[in-house]
C-alpha cells in the first residue's frame, strides 16, 4: 500500500502513453508545431511493466492518458495487458473522441471500463476554433460508438468565458444521454493561449443557476469533482447530477488520491507541482526493484496542495500534455 506524508492512500496511478495529440487545444498546447513527433514515448510493454509493479503496490485504478492516447495503435493490447494481469483493476480513459469510433469496441473487449471525453463545444465553429481541427462531427459519432458498446462515459468542458452560453446546453446534452458532465477551471499553463479568459467554478454555478435549481450533492469520493443535482431529471428518471472540477479551491486536494507517469518514463507526484522523479533508466532496463523504490520515492515527495491553490494565481511551467493532464 502507497501512503504519502499527509496519510493519503495513493491508489491511482494516470499514465501518459504519449505527448502526441492531433488537437491544438488553446489551453494546452496551441503553438506546437503540426509536425510534432514524441520521439521519447517508451513502448508500451515496457509502461506496462511499470504497471504491474504499481498495481502489487496497491494501485487499484489506471486512467490512460496523453497527448491523445487513441494515436498509439497497440492500445487495446495494452489495455488488455492490464486486465490480464489484474482484472478487477478499474481501467479509464481520457480522450478527445476524435477517433473514438474506430476504437471504442476493441478497447471494451480488452477490459476498458469507463472514458472521459473532452468536449468544450456544442458548435463546430468553435471546436475548431478552440482544438484548431474540424472535429466536432467524429467527436459526436465516438460518444455514440463507446456508448453502444456499454463504456461508462463522463463528458469534460473546460469552462471559458468564449462558451460561457453553452454551458446549460452542455448539461441538456449530458442529461439527455444519461452522461455526466464535469465543467473544469482552466489551469493556467505557459503553454496555453494567455489570451484566454476563463469561468471559475461560481460563475459556472451562476449560469447553470440561471436556468436550473442546484443542489450541492457531495465531493466525489477520491475525486476531483464536487457534485451538484439539478431539477430536471435524466433520462431513466432519477435525478441528474453535474460535476465541477475546480483545482483553484483550497480543498481540491485533500483527497488527492494520484500519481501521474510520463510517456517517457517520469513520475509526477501532482499536476501542479514542479518536482519529479526519473524512472526512465529503471523502465526501460527492466529493474522491477529500481521501479519499486522510485514509485516510492514520487509517493514520498506528493505535496500537500497544488500551486494553483495558492492566493495569488500561479502558472505552471508543466506542458499538461506531457504529464496526462
Amino acid at each position: 500500500m502507497l501512503i504519502d506524508t499527509f496519510n493519503r492512500k495513493i491508489d491511482y496511478l494516470r499514465v501518459s502513453l504519449t505527448k502526441q495529440c492531433n488537437f491544438r487545444c488553446q489551453y494546452c498546447m496551441p503553438d506546437t508545431p503540426d509536425d510534432f513527433f514524441d520521439n521519447t514515448a517508451l513502448e508500451l510493454p515496457k509502461l506496462l511493466e511499470f504497471i504491474k509493479v504499481a498495481i502489487d503496490n496497491g494501485v487499484t485504478k489506471i486512467r490512460v492518458t496523453g497527448g491523445e492516447p487513441l494515436l498509439r495503435s497497440d492500445i487495446a493490447e495494452f489495455i488488455g495487458g492490464i486486465y490480464a494481469y489484474k482484472n478487477d483493476i478499474e481501467i479509464a480513459l481520457t480522450t478527445n473522441g476524435f477517433l473514438l469510433e474506430k476504437f471504442a469496441q476493441s478497447l471494451k473487449n480488452a477490459g476498458l471500463k469507463r472514458i472521459n471525453i473532452s468536449l468544450d463545444s456544442l458548435k463546430p465553429e468553435r471546436i475548431r476554433a478552440i482544438s484548431k481541427r474540424d472535429a466536432l462531427p467524429q467527436i459526436l459519432r465516438g460518444i455514440e460508438s463507446a456508448q453502444n458498446v456499454g463504456l461508462g462515459i463522463k463528458l469534460n468542458m473546460v469552462a471559458l468565458a468564449l462558451t460561457r452560453d453553452e454551458i446549460c446546453d452542455m448539461l441538456e446534452f449530458g442529461r439527455e444521454r444519461g452522461i455526466l458532465v464535469r465543467f473544469i477551471e482552466f489551469m493556467e499553463n505557459t503553454h496555453a493561449n494567455s489570451d484566454l479568459i476563463s469561468l471559475s467554478s461560481a460563475e459556472i454555478l451562476d449560469t447553470i443557476s440561471s436556468r436550473y435549481k442546484v443542489t450541492p450533492l457531495f465531493k466525489e469520493h477520491f475525486g476531483p469533482a464536487k457534485l451538484f443535482s439539478i431539477n430536471a431529471p435524466a433520462k431513466d428518471g432519477r435525478s441528474y447530477a453535474f460535476g465541477i472540477i475546480a483545482p483553484h479551491e483550497d480543498d481540491f486536494c485533500a483527497s488527492c488520491n494520484r500519481i501521474r507517469l510520463t510517456s517517457e518514463g517520469v513520475l509526477c507526484p501532482c499536476l501542479f507541482y514542479q518536482d519529479s522523479v526519473n524512472a526512465r533508466e529503471a523502465i526501460l532496463s527492466g529493474d522491477k526493484e529500481a521501479m519499486d523504490t522510485l514509485l516510492k520515492q514520487a509517493v514520498f515527495n506528493k505535496p500537500e496542495k497544488n500551486q494553483w491553490s495558492e492566493k495569488e494565481v500561479q502558472i505552471s511551467e508543466r506542458a499538461f500534455y506531457h504529464t496526462g493532464g
